[in-house]
């Protein structure tokens, strides 16, 4: 039984000027009869949107850079589509060692999108996986997954979205070792249900309003943020500004590394608070501990030095700042207290602000060889 079809067989060009769409879409039909892979040969494919069945799975040759596709390429051809890969209903399936490229066409397109009308839509995990490719250009977010039960995101480069790289809505999450890089709505947010998520080896740099953005009415629990290098932050590298009608608790933050968060576009913030490494409100029984803090300014511009403060927070209950590296990890103070918490311990995190210390590093002399 054939259950490995090459999507060059039903007609597919590698010669980024073709519309391979309806031979994409015949791989992806048959290939869902059986529950079998799509191959997708080195070269740059135009498409529409298609659809990855059950227990399918989208497999690529990956050889990406950091600047550019390579390897095995699909690149969006339709600025009319929600998505260019649907996995809604998809249980299962897998998206590998493949570049998906938005080319910046038309409005709010998401790379992968799954997306139930209500939690638990399709009745059971979903459990889709998206590993080793890189997701880039979309005018939506890169990853879209509203509404998900059990999913992973593993070794990816999630970059240059006019979205957030991630959008995710759901429980049971790995995003493991990852790099989400100049997303402009931020490098992972997450909406109104989030439970179980583990957040760890993430390279999460560059993005635009913040780095991980918890939405104002999210409910959720049992959240770790571990081992992952935040930096240059468009915003908090952590920023959960959650509403007093919701709650958000249970949340580990150990292990990561903070540096340059705080950037803003030149006219501040709404919220001059915002210019910190971590932002919390309505938040209850957090952990942040094992950290290291550092200031620092923008690659090319020098004398940006950010941020103001290390960890703000206010209307909060339940939260641990301990054992944090925190020399000149901020410009004005390491930790505030925006009023109106309750059981806060504060201890031994160690160093003095950058105000105190005049000194930063790494500086530009710090960098440049010659």
């Amino acid at each position: 039984m054939k259950n490995v079809f090459d999507i060059t067989e039903f007609g597919a060009v590698g010669d980024g000027v073709t519309d391979s769409t309806e031979a994409i879409r015949a791989a992806a039909a048959a290939a869902a009869e059986v529950h079998g892979v799509i191959m997708v040969p080195p070269g740059v494919y135009c498409s529409g949107s298609f659809h990855l069945g059950e227990g399918v799975t989208l497999q690529g040759m990956a050889a990406w850079s950091y600047r550019s596709d390579r390897g095995s390429v699909i690149v969006l051809n339709d600025p009319e589509a929600d998505c260019l890969v649907d996995i809604t209903g998809g249980f299962g399936c897998a998206i590998k060692d493949i570049c998906l490229n938005g080319r910046s066409l038309g409005k709010n397109i998401h790379g992968v999108k799954l997306e139930w009308e209500r939690h638990n839509g399709g009745g059971e995990e979903d459990t889709p996986t998206v590993d080793n490719c890189r997701i880039g250009n979309f005018t939506g977010n890169g990853l879209h997954f509203s509404r998900v039960w059990c999913y992973s995101v593993r070794h990816c480069m999630i970059f240059a979205n006019s979205g957030a790289g991630l959008y995710m809505d759901g429980w049971d999450a790995f995003i493991l070792d990852n790099w989400f890089a100049a997303n402009a709505g931020g490098g992972i947010r997450c909406g109104q249900c989030l439970a179980a998520v583990t957040m760890t080896g993430n390279r999460i740099e560059w993005n635009g309003i913040g780095g991980v953005i918890f939405a104002s009415k999210c409910n959720g629990d049992s959240v770790n943020i571990n081992g992952n290098f935040f930096d240059d932050c468009g915003g908090p590298a952590i920023k959960a500004v959650i509403g007093d009608t919701a709650m958000l608790f249970n949340v580990t933050v150990t292990g990561n590394t903070f540096r340059r968060s705080g950037k803003h576009n030149g006219n501040g913030f709404e919220n001059p608070y915002y210019s910190s490494h971590i932002y919390l409100e309505h938040c209850i029984n957090w952990v942040i501990t094992g950290n290291t803090f550092c200031c620092g300014d923008h690659d090319p511009e020098a004398n940006m030095i950010r941020p103001e403060f290390g960890i703000a927070y206010g209307n909060c209950e339940s939260i641990m700042i301990s054992k944090n590296i925190m020399n000149s990890g901020a410009k004005q103070q390491n930790t505030i207290d925006l009023g109106n918490t309750k059981d806060i311990v504060i201890s031994e995190n160690i160093g003095n602000t950058l105000g105190e210390n005049k000194r930063w590093w790494p500086s530009s002399e710090f960098w440049h060889i010659s």
